[in-house]
Parts: structure tokens; C-alpha cells; sequence
């Protein structure tokens, strides 16, 4: 394991046997957005759920920005992984990636990109290929206001397209009931995080097999972006997605487990 040694402790479950593959979740939600794929995941790998500092089950936990999320993860994962990240997760499986590249076997980013948030078409770097600040923030206001209930219809537009939707929704009902709601100051500093960050410059660094699936009506990370990123990381696949929104993993269960195991059962020399 790694020296690190968070102040406090996340909250992280561990189910099944097999390679081990951390879930990293995305904003304002906690490891129970896994539970739909836990069942099947779970019979190929050794599943490491993790609950963000300040969300679920880690309510103790703080982090302010993104390195402390890294912070807070590292000493507590396996000394080798697959990483999983999911829309802000997807931002802290690229810096664990970046800055712990041993501890990495592949990288899965779901709906993810490595900025959320366009910039002006004349600034130094710009960036066309997110969404407008403000849409981000009324949903934070949103979801402030009213966690489960913003959250839930949330969730369930993203289950849209389901074979199994009802039971989807019911599963994630359950789930989401189950964990206490994160603080505001925890909403809004992990908010700060998909506003403030941009991870192009190290995507250089990342020379690892990295699998890219999105859904190509996600609205909250254009499939542009994706396709962006499939350009310039070294070892990259992309699976898009037809009909599937910023949660394929939930709308498409099926098409997303069947493409990452074939992903991450390959040996790393034929991907």
C-alpha cells in the first residue's frame, strides 16, 4: 500500500473475486449509482466501491479540491487496479492515473471528459466541447434544494431506454435512500471541482489502456468530447453508445458490461 494515510478514513465496499476494479462515482452521488452492474460485475472482479470524501458513507471525509480526492483514495486501493471513473470520477481516475501511473492496470472513463466547462473561443486553450457553467449550477441549486427528489428524477431520465428501467429506478431508489445526503459545502466543493478543472495538459502522461464509453446524447459531457479525447490520449478505444445519455451504464447495462470486460480481460499487449 501506498505511505499516504488519509486523515480520515472512506467509506469503500469490497465484494467479489477476480482482478481488482475500483467505481468511482460522480457528482452529488455515492457507490450506490454501482448497484444495478454489482451482481455481474462482481463475478469477474474484486469490486472497490468508493463513497467521495463527503458523500454516502464518507460523510467524515473532507476534501476541497481535486488532489485531496486523490489524497483520500490512493492509500486505500490496491497496490495495482483497473480504475473506473464516472463523469467527476472520470477527473479523479485521470490525476490518480497521472500521479500513480504503478498503481494503474487500465483506465475506464464513463461520460467523462477533461473539462466539463466551455471556455471562450478566443481564450488560450479553448474548449467547445463542454456545457455552459450556469447549467451546472442550477442543477446544484436544484439538487440543494431537494437531494433525493432532484437526484431520483435525475437518475431515472438517465435510465430512459432501459429494457429494465422500472426495476433499475426501484433498485436506485433503494440505493440512494440508503446513505445520508452530502452536506452543501460537500455539493458545492465537488461542484468546484468539475467547474475549475481541466485536464488536458497531462493527458500525455497517461500512457496506460485507457477505454472511453459515452453515450451519444449525453448533455452534460457532448460526445465530442469524447471523441476529443480518444484523439489524444496514446492507447485509447472508444465505444459510443447509441441512444444512451450521461449514464449508459444504467440505460445500456448490457452493451456497457459486455464492452468493458472485453476491454479489460484482453491482455494489455493486444489492446
Amino acid at each position: 500500500m501506498s505511505a499516504l494515510q488519509p486523515a480520515t478514513p472512506l467509506h469503500i465496499d469490497i465484494k467479489g473475486q477476480g482482478p481488482a476494479l475500483v467505481l468511482i462515482h460522480g457528482w452529488g452521488m455515492h457507490g450506490g449509482v454501482w448497484q444495478p452492474l454489482l451482481k455481474r460485475l462482481s463475478a469477474h472482479f474484486t469490486l472497490h466501491v468508493i463513497d467521495l470524501p463527503g458523500m454516502g458513507l464518507s460523510q467524515s471525509a473532507i476534501a476541497t479540491d481535486l488532489d485531496e480526492m486523490v489524497a483520500a483514495i490512493v492509500p486505500q486501493l490496491p497496490e495495482k487496479s483497473h480504475l473506473l471513473g464516472w463523469s467527476l470520477g472520470g477527473l479523479v481516475a485521470m490525476r490518480i492515473a497521472n500521479r500513480y501511473p504503478q498503481r494503474v492496470n487500465k483506465l475506464v472513463l464513463v461520460g467523462s471528459t477533461p473539462r466539463f466547462i466551455n471556455t471562450a473561443e478566443d481564450a488560450v486553450q479553448p474548449w467547445q466541447f463542454g456545457m455552459q457553467a450556469s447549467v451546472f449550477e442550477k442543477f446544484a441549486r436544484q439538487v440543494e434544494a431537494d437531494y433525493a427528489a432532484t437526484l431520483l428524477k435525475f437518475l431515472t431520465l438517465q435510465c430512459m431506454g432501459a429494457d429494465d428501467a422500472r426495476s433499475t429506478i426501484k433498485q436506485l431508489r433503494v440505493a440512494i435512500a440508503a446513505r445520508p445526503e452530502p452536506s452543501s459545502l460537500t455539493l458545492q466543493a465537488a461542484l468546484d471541482v468539475l467547474l475549475n478543472n481541466d485536464l488536458r495538459p497531462l493527458l500525455a502522461s497517461l500512457t496506460l489502456p485507457v477505454l472511453l464509453i459515452h453515450g451519444d446524447r449525453d448533455t452534460l459531457a457532448p460526445v465530442q468530447a469524447a471523441h476529443w479525447l480518444a484523439q489524444h490520449l496514446a492507447h485509447a478505444q472508444l465505444r459510443v453508445i447509441a441512444g444512451a445519455g450521461h449514464a449508459p451504464f444504467l440505460s445500456h447495462q448490457q452493451a456497457f458490461t459486455t464492452a468493458l470486460l472485453d476491454f479489460l480481460q484482453t491482455a494489455p499487449n493486444a489492446t
